[in-house]
């Protein structure tokens, strides 16, 4: 299958937020990610309800929305109703984790499920069946423009392993340091989704790196 793009709104300029999103639908990408951010899962606070409201309106793209908040399912209405049409919440955040999965399955959005650079892969193998994507954070989340992990490379080929011999159709998706540079390597070694931040949204065409992430095979 053709890999997708997820631009990061994250990385955009916020001063003009609505200049970088039509950028965005006119463009080759896909999605646009949004992490939601609570100060306490991890050091850094983004984007609420109103600006996710916003930029639905402005949007031409499904919304994917990581969400790296403790507790994820005190909103997972609110998300679906704010608009995100893919709603990923964090292993080591959720204590009943199939249950969340289930939830956000039954509101009409699609399933993801994060892990961090530190989690095993293999805490994933009973909860494959529940879910569409799993993300497989490439740096420790809370701030963009971190440098890749080396190490992700063999997390993604152990998923990738998971979910072939499983019979699975789960997206494998990546954030964290993706440039033109890793991205080959990336599809190449598995992976269904690529989100970029910095290296679109610094770029002096934002648009034809879009291009190029999206093309690359």
């Amino acid at each position: 299958m053709d890999h997708f793009v997820s631009p990061s709104l994250l990385a955009a300029d916020f001063g003009n937020l609505e200049k970088d999103i039509r950028m965005v639908n006119k463009s080759q990408a896909d999605w646009l990610h949004l992490d939601i951010m609570d100060g306490v899962f991890v050091p850094n606070i983004s984007f609420g309800f109103p600006v996710l409201e916003s930029v639905r309106l402005l949007s031409e793209k499904p919304l994917d929305v990581h969400l790296m908040i403790i507790d994820p399912d005190r909103y997972l209405t609110r998300f679906r109703d704010a608009g995100a049409s893919v709603l990923t919440v964090q292993y080591e955040a959720c204590t009943h984790l199939q249950r969340t999965v289930t939830e956000i399955k039954e509101l009409g959005m699609k399933a993801g499920v994060a892990l961090n650079p530190h989690t095993p892969v293999s805490l994933l193998k009973n909860i494959l069946r529940y879910i569409d994507l799993v993300l497989i954070m490439t740096v420790n989340p809370g701030f963009g423009g971190q440098k890749f992990i080396m190490e992700s490379y063999s997390k993604i080929e152990e998923i990738r392993e998971m979910i072939d011999s499983g019979g699975y159709e789960i997206l494998i998706q990546v954030d964290g340091g993706i440039d033109t540079t890793n991205a080959p390597k990336l599809i190449k070694t598995g992976v269904n989704v690529l989100v970029a931040g910095k290296s679109v949204f610094s770029s002096s065409d934002p648009a034809n790196t879009i291009q190029r992430l999206k093309t690359l095979t």
